[in-house]
């Protein structure tokens, strides 16, 4: 696969390698990539966390009803 990204990240890409972060240009991208998977993946659990306190704060406000176990059995049954 042949990408041309610019002056500015072939800079940067550059500055990793002589400062022996990578090898090469390859193993740049490889490791950017990865980091920018790991990025999104604590981005979404920080979301879910975030909607798991709102939702545990509004039950425990009694602005929503909460369910037992076997009520939702009971529901997911019928």
């Amino acid at each position: 696969m042949n990408i041309s990204i610019g002056p500015p990240y072939e800079a940067v890409i550059k500055r990793i390698i002589e400062r022996g972060y990578a090898g090469n240009q390859t193993e740049v991208i490889r490791q950017a990539i990865l980091a920018y998977e790991r990025m999104l993946e604590d981005e979404e659990l920080m979301l879910v966390q975030r909607a798991v306190t709102v939702e545990i704060r509004e039950i425990e406000a009694k602005k929503t009803p909460s369910h037992s176990f076997e009520e939702i059995k009971k529901i997911l049954k019928s």
